[in-house]
């Protein structure tokens, strides 16, 4: 997962950015609000709402305004009720109150992620090349050929087919699929084997070394 991480205190985002990508998060640094603005876009948002160019409020606001669709956790020292509830109408997802720890950190990205999922609409029917799946009636046809899949290699399917010819890390597959960026490295690959095992074309999921995998688009 991408992760924008708004800190200007450089200790404390060096801490907290090398704790993420020891979780297997893509992590951009920003330390002034003028940065965090204009970043490329990301999954998730952890915003210090105190920054020495601009309020953390206006920031969120603004981040919000760009991408609708961005997780938004806003990390702060500021601890009293009024403030969580403004950031929260800024358009943050949530509200960590320093000092943290990462498991708190973690599960609340977890759970962000998950409600931020299911607030996207998305396609009900994906067709890439001869395969075709229809989500709703969770049901996948290659050519003429309907496949059998278990729950969660349907889920895996549909998570590579959302963002066919991309690569797709290790840990969004799994938040996606099994809502938690702790399952095992074996748990995925067993089930990307056995997806593998069940289309005509077995190189049509490509192995991407040290990062994920991709759904080939021809």
């Amino acid at each position: 997962m991408r992760v924008l991480l708004v800190e200007d205190d450089l200790r404390v985002s060096a801490g907290l950015a090398s704790a993420l990508r020891r979780r297997g998060h893509d992590v951009v640094q920003a330390v002034t609000a003028a940065e965090a603005v204009e970043a490329d876009p990301v999954d998730l948002v952890l915003l210090d709402m105190n920054l020495p160019d601009r309020d953390g409020l206006e920031v969120c606001r603004r981040l919000r305004q760009h991408d609708e669709g961005v997780a938004i956790i806003a990390v702060t020292a500021r601890v009293e009720e009024h403030d969580r509830v403004a950031g929260l109408r800024a358009g943050a997802d949530d509200y960590v109150v320093k000092p943290f720890s990462m498991v708190e950190l973690q599960a609340r990205i977890e759970a962000v992620m998950r409600r931020t999922a299911r607030t996207v609409r998305q396609a009900t029917t994906l067709q890439v090349g001869v395969l075709r799946i229809d989500v709703d009636a969770r049901r996948v046809r290659v050519g003429d050929r309907e496949i059998g899949l278990s729950r969660k290699e349907f889920d895996l399917l549909v998570a590579l087919a959302r963002q066919a010819g991309t690569v797709v890390p290790r840990d969004r597959l799994q938040l996606e699929v099994w809502q938690t960026t702790w399952a095992t490295r074996h748990n995925l690959d067993v089930h990307v084997a056995a997806l593998r095992g069940k289309l005509d074309d077995p190189g049509l999921v490509e192995t991407v070394r040290g990062v994920g995998y991709r759904l080939r688009v021809n």
